[in-house]
């Protein structure tokens, strides 16, 4: 009798969580079918998902000590605060510790012999990140939050991943290479350049609706549309790191 009860939410929630996850999951295969040179190890891109997931537990530690900081020395509400906020706070906290978790995992694979690799790795932790964030939303939220984020905070995940898996894979290969200080160097872009573009698609979408409109709509078309390009140029031009 109980079982009956709780059937329909049961169903429903489940409906939800699919909504949150097959978006994630359809990004996924396309990153993973553009690398033509040599596929990835399944198990490697699976603790590469884990470890997007966990990220999302360190950048919410970081990001409630972040704001608590934050709000002890700038008005609330400002905005400087909401800049602030927005591109350091959220947009540094999430995608550095995305970078963290899957350097830990991917940096000294032997898988990690193309170019290419980095966008893989980077696309598919923060699509991992964007899962289990998009579950919670949903769940908290409903349905039309899933149809939304599916269109705009999933692929903007991905997006974010796009960029940070290009610098990433440069840095590699110029580590293999021994050039030490370049490979730092883009290292750094490879969180700063993702944050920035964080920072600019969720300040852009907490703006006014009748701003809002005028801004949002036309940046995150074009985001997506040169991370597509980008995606397809990298994997054309893919190469196996010296």
């Amino acid at each position: 009798m109980f079982y009956y009860l709780i059937e329909p939410i049961l169903v429903y929630n489940w409906i939800l969580v699919l909504a949150a996850v097959i978006p994630a999951v359809i990004l996924m295969i396309k990153v993973y079918k553009s690398d033509h040179i040599e596929k990835e190890s399944p198990r490697l891109l699976r603790k590469l998902i884990i470890a997007g997931i966990l990220s999302t537990l360190i950048a919410m530690i970081e990001e409630r000590i972040g704001q608590w900081i934050l709000s002890s020395f700038v008005k609330e509400n400002t905005q400087l605060y909401n800049i602030l906020l927005y591109f350091v706070v959220v947009a540094i906290s999430e995608e550095s510790s995305k970078y963290l978790m899957m350097k830990k995992y991917s940096w000294n694979s032997p898988d990690f012999n193309c170019q290419y690799d980095g966008v893989v790795y980077a696309t598919f932790t923060s699509l991992g990140f964007a899962l289990w964030e998009n579950i919670n939303y949903v769940l908290s939220y409903g349905f039309s939050t899933a149809i939304v984020r599916a269109i705009t905070a999933i692929p903007g995940h991905a997006c974010f991943g796009v960029f940070m898996g290009i610098f990433y894979g440069i840095a590699k290969k110029y580590h293999n290479r021994n050039h030490n200080f370049l490979s730092g160097i883009f290292r750094f872009f490879s969180i700063f350049v993702p944050a920035l573009l964080h920072g600019g698609y969720d300040y852009i979408a907490t703006l006014q609706d009748t701003q809002k409109a005028w801004y949002f709509v036309p940046f995150v078309a074009v985001l997506f549309v040169v991370s597509y390009c980008v995606v397809n140029k990298s994997a054309k031009k893919d190469r196996y790191i010296d």
